[in-house]
C-alpha cells in the first residue's frame, strides 16, 4: 500500500495526498471530485496541474483541492511550493496572505 495521508474537510469532503501517485485527491461520497498534481524533491513541491472531473466542474472544487494542499504544505512547514499550474498561480495571486510560501525566483 503506498503512503496515504487523509483529511476530512466539511460537507462530506475528503482530500487525500496519495504520496506515491504524487498528487491530491478529493473525494466526495466516494467519487473522486479533483486532482492536484505535484512534484516533490524534498525542498519545493511544485504544483503542476490542477484537474476537475467535467461532471464536477464550476463548483469551486479546484479551488478547495489547491486550498487543501496548500494548508497540508503550510502546516508540514519545510517545503516551498513552485506554482507552475496556471491555475494554482491564480490561486495564489489570489490569496496573497500564502505568497510566503511560494519559492522565490
Amino acid at each position: 500500500m503506498g503512503r496515504v495521508s487523509t483529511s476530512s474537510l466539511a460537507s462530506g469532503f475528503i482530500l487525500t495526498d496519495e504520496k506515491d501517485a504524487s498528487r491530491y485527491t478529493l473525494m466526495r461520497d466516494g467519487q473522486l471530485v479533483s486532482v492536484l498534481d505535484y512534484r516533490d524533491d524534498g525542498q519545493t513541491i511544485a504544483l503542476t496541474r490542477a484537474f476537475t472531473v467535467p461532471t464536477f466542474r464550476g463548483k469551486g472544487y479546484a479551488g478547495a483541492v489547491v486550498e487543501g494542499a496548500v494548508a497540508d504544505i503550510e502546516a508540514r512547514g519545510d517545503r516551498t511550493v513552485d506554482a507552475v499550474c496556471w491555475y494554482v498561480a491564480d490561486w495564489f495571486a489570489a490569496h496573497p496572505d500564502h505568497a510566503s510560501l511560494l519559492r522565490s525566483r
